[in-house]
């Protein structure tokens, strides 16, 4: 599983996630990642606002419920294993 290390802007506080899967909906990606590797935790699910040329990638938690349900249900088709609950 990859590890990606993103920093924060409000605090520039680097923060590490663990790339569970990703996916591009309508031209848009989206990574489901957690805090931990392995055993049950949370999930967040990231939206990536830059275009895919950009050498820095950024991203930002999905936080509208629509939006949220919408890819969470998309996740849990591709994780068979994995349980996704909000």
């Amino acid at each position: 599983m990859e590890k990606v290390t993103f920093q924060s802007p409000q605090d520039g506080e680097a923060l590490e996630f663990y790339v569970m899967e990703e996916t591009k909906i309508n031209g848009i990606s989206y990574l489901l990642v957690t805090e931990e590797e392995d055993g049950d935790c949370d999930a967040f699910i990231l939206k990536r606002l830059s275009q895919d040329e950009e050498e820095d990638a950024v991203y930002e938690m999905v936080e509208s419920e629509e939006e949220l349900e919408d890819i969470s249900r998309i996740f849990s088709e591709m994780l068979e294993d994995v349980d996704i609950t909000m």
